[in-house]
């Protein structure tokens, strides 16, 4: 269980007001950042994506924290696809506590496909700047870095690295991988080093993580 749920349902107004305006195409999903692995307390009009609550954070590191568009804690207007291929204009506010800590997320989802169909008509309502997924490790600012670093030990932190067996470690690498954390220049240190395990071993774990998913694929 989250840290900050007593916090971050203040907010589930905010979130019902929106729905109930703008209609049954508009999602809003609360994230708790105190609980990474699930960190979805609150949904509403889930039925666009689908996200459900404990689920886990999808886009946070790739398209918000990574995002060259992030401005006052604010992405707004990215592209997102649901597995059944209907485009999803997205937009997400990092929450912060009175001490300035992010300790959650407050994302919108729009479902435009009925809109894309039309968009001759509609294309200034439904533009959307979209921004790549970057490639390799990247830098970036220090508030950035600072969430990123807390994401990071809450993924570990249920259990002492020292408890941890091979496959746990696996586990939670193969998590990390996933979310996109290794894009970051210096997470996989990090990592490394709260895993209590070398480079080697780690960039060793994300070899057989990855060649597995290959064969699966």
């Amino acid at each position: 269980m989250g840290r900050h749920i007593a916090e971050l349902k203040r907010y589930i107004p905010v979130a019902e007001a929106m729905a109930l305006t703008f209609g049954k195409n508009v999602e809003v999903v609360l994230h708790d950042l105190s609980s990474p692995q699930s960190s979805v307390i609150y949904t509403v009009n889930n039925h666009v994506t689908g996200r459900a609550v404990g689920q886990s954070f999808n886009h946070l590191i790739t398209q918000v924290l990574l995002s060259q568009k992030l401005s006052n804690d604010v992405v707004a207007n990215y592209r997102t696809e649901t597995v059944d291929g209907r485009t999803i204009k997205s937009t997400t506010a990092l929450i912060r506590d009175v001490a300035g800590e992010a300790i959650g997320a407050f994302c919108i989802n729009i479902d435009i496909q009925s809109l894309v169909n039309t968009r001759e008509f509609l294309d200034d309502f439904i533009r959307m700047e979209e921004e790549a997924v970057k490639q390799g490790e990247v830098e970036v600012i220090q508030n950035v870095w600072e969430i990123v670093d807390k994401l990071i030990t809450q993924m570990i932190t249920e259990k002492d690295a020292d408890d941890m067996d091979k496959n746990e470690k696996l586990h939670i690498v193969g998590f990390m991988d996933k979310k996109g954390v290794f894009l970051i220049k210096g997470a996989l240190e990090r990592v490394a080093a709260e895993l209590k395990i070398s480079k080697v071993t780690l960039y060793s774990y994300l070899d057989e993580i990855r060649s597995q998913k290959n064969e699966e694929a």
